[in-house]
């Protein structure tokens, strides 16, 4: 029993109800309130569900006031600068970092799935040459229920396990085939060689009539970017994996979900949506119309809207924004583009928001899809093909999450209720003549 508790009253003459409060070990306690409507015949309402701790998890805490991020416990800062990509999957995956020895066998495995069955290159046929990044990797994950059988039965456990180490290994190769798909170009298959980030690099970029060789600041600068999205916490594309897989559905199905939810652009779609603001920018006048776009930002009548800056869950600075912007200064100098006319704009909008007063006031600071878009289009990846790249790194975290969820024994099949504001019971009237 909960040694704390919380009473609600009501003042219709319901009678009161008291429910337990469950400590959290870091941040906000919950008031368990499953008894309500059979205490009470009432519901409670919270649109977007701002206020309700829909599971207990171990895996994310985010603390949007003091800008922080921990992955099992491990503040982003210290993840990005001392493990790669891989280490923090087997993190989300496990519980804990590898030793030396267990690092090496999951990195063995996860490099040697890295190939998609053959099929897939003549499903891929059926889609429009320009049809968005996001549409076709949604049907290729949902296709690989198809081609993996034995990914079925989410309640065992080694099929999950199994499941997780073929989406980790393969999409990268179904990313790099949907964007090889849309120029002409044809796929280049997985070097088994390379780290998981080159890989993804030469995949996207290599053709096989060239030698191909991987950047080690470009590398560094991918790994850091699916690092800093691996996971974070019930946003809306987890709780649609979450939601998905309480129904029993296999484990690639449920992330084939994810990445739907992940396409729109309140969400996984932020950073193409703020590259597509500085290119509209830099088409009407660069650096010389700043000030006036930024008159507009402010002006509450106008319509334009300010991306990449702020965040609905940091109300201070987003803290995977700090590790990328040294990323993205560091790709910037390595390739020679500081003074690249749009990467001039991206800077010296940066600056504004740092030091003016509107922005700070606000907390209004450039979120870390204002830079991982930067990032991004000066590695050559072009901003359609944005949120595939999340999508690869967000599937860790969802797989992650899915696993605690089936695992948890007061698990039950996701179902929201509702608060019915329709007409009331009525009949239907005959017509005339009948």
């Amino acid at each position: 029993m909960a040694d704390k508790t919380a009473t609600l009253t009501f003042s219709d003459g319901t009678p009161e109800v008291t429910f337990p409060i469950h400590q959290s070990s870091i941040g906000p306690d919950v008031v368990d309130i499953r008894t309500l409507y059979g205490k009470s015949g009432k519901f409670t309402f919270d649109p977007g569900f701002m206020s309700t701790a829909s599971c207990a998890s171990t895996i994310t805490y985010i603390d949007g006031d003091k800008g922080e991020l921990l992955y099992r416990g491990y503040p982003i800062d210290d993840l990005a600068r001392n493990c790669n990509y891989l280490d923090v999957c087997y993190l989300l995956l496990y519980g804990d970092l590898p030793t030396p020895a267990e690092r090496q066998r999951f990195d063995s495995l996860i490099l040697h799935h890295t190939m998609a069955h053959e099929q897939i290159h003549f499903f891929m046929r059926g889609f429009r040459r320009d049809a968005h990044p996001m549409a076709v990797l949604t049907g290729l994950v949902g296709a690989m229920s198809a081609f993996y059988p034995d990914s079925m039965n989410v309640h065992d456990p080694k099929v999950r396990e199994t499941s997780a180490i073929r989406l980790i290994a393969k999409l990268p190769t179904l990313v790099a085939m949907a964007y090889k798909y849309s120029i002409g170009e044809p796929y280049m298959y997985p070097d088994n060689t390379l780290s998981y980030a080159g890989n993804v690099l030469r995949m996207l970029f290599a053709t096989p009539c060239e030698q191909f060789v991987v950047n080690p600041v470009l590398e560094r600068a991918l790994d850091r970017i699916l690092i800093l999205h691996a996971d974070h916490e019930q946003n809306a594309s987890t709780s649609t994996v979450r939601l998905c897989a309480s129904s029993g559905t296999n484990p690639i199905a449920a992330i084939a979900a994810g990445i739907a939810c992940l396409w729109g652009p309140a969400h996984g779609g932020a950073n193409e949506a703020c590259l597509n603001m500085l290119t509209q920018l830099q088409a009407q006048g660069g650096v010389e119309k700043i000030g006036e776009f930024i008159s507009q930002v402010k002006d509450k009548t106008s319509s334009i809207r300010l991306m990449g800056f702020g965040h609905r869950v940091y109300k201070n600075y987003d803290p995977r924004a700090k590790l990328m912007r040294e990323t993205c200064h560091e790709v910037l100098g390595n390739l020679g583009l500081q003074n690249d006319p749009l990467f001039k704009l991206a800077m010296k909008l940066e600056q504004i928001a740092l030091e003016d007063d509107y922005f700070i006031s606000r907390k209004l600071y450039p979120n870390v899809d204002y830079y991982s878009g930067i990032v991004q289009k000066a590695i050559g990846i072009p901003p359609q093909l944005f949120t595939a790249i999340f999508a690869l790194a967000r599937t860790i975290g969802w797989i992650a999450q899915l696993n605690e969820m089936i695992t948890d024994p007061e698990y039950k099949i996701g179902r929201p209720r509702q608060s019915y504001v329709g007409e009331k019971l009525r009949h239907v009237k005959p017509y005339a003549g009948n």
